[in-house]
């Protein structure tokens, strides 16, 4: 009897497993598809002016309410997990900034706390580290998978009772 219950709980496991990393990949591949809409609309678009933190704002709001809504149609408890996928991202690049070198027009003397805040959130100044590209090279796209993540998150909240 006992052999019978381990064959199946074995049956069951594998393609749930599967499952899983299908939809974490599809819920990362949403998410991201959704920022790059909305990248190419901004660059259609063309305002002038636009802050960063306006950007960042909308890079994560927007994934966010993609993120509520597909989770309240087809419910996913992967798709609460793609932040990781950002924050992995967001490591890899922060990595590959501080072994940058720094020079004139390039974070010159900069310690590794200047060309993070430099390179992602151009604070105080731009570090001129991959070509001033950090918010659209990590930053955003990160935000957008931690924002997609929270409204998939919110769409599996059970409401709570009075």
């Amino acid at each position: 009897m006992e052999t019978f219950l381990h064959g199946d709980l074995k049956r069951e496991s594998a393609p749930t497993l599967g499952r899983q990393a299908v939809s974490f990949f599809l819920h990362s591949m949403v998410a991201i598809t959704v920022w790059i809409g909305l990248m190419l609309l901004g660059y259609a678009l063309n305002p002038v002016g636009v802050s960063q933190w306006l950007i960042l704002l909308v890079s994560m709001a927007v994934p966010l309410v993609i993120g509520l809504i597909l989770a309240k149609i087809h419910p996913s408890e992967m798709a609460t997990a793609v932040w990781m996928v950002g924050f992995i991202w967001l490591m890899i690049v922060a990595l590959y900034v501080l072994d940058l070198p720094t020079g004139p027009g390039q974070c010159d003397q900069c310690g590794a706390t200047d060309k993070l805040s430099r390179t992602f959130f151009s604070l105080p100044s731009p570090s001129g580290l991959i070509d001033d590209d950090g918010p659209f090279i990590a930053t955003w796209p990160a935000a957008a998978l931690v924002g997609y993540s929270i409204g998939a998150w919110m769409a599996r909240r059970k409401p709570h009772a009075l």
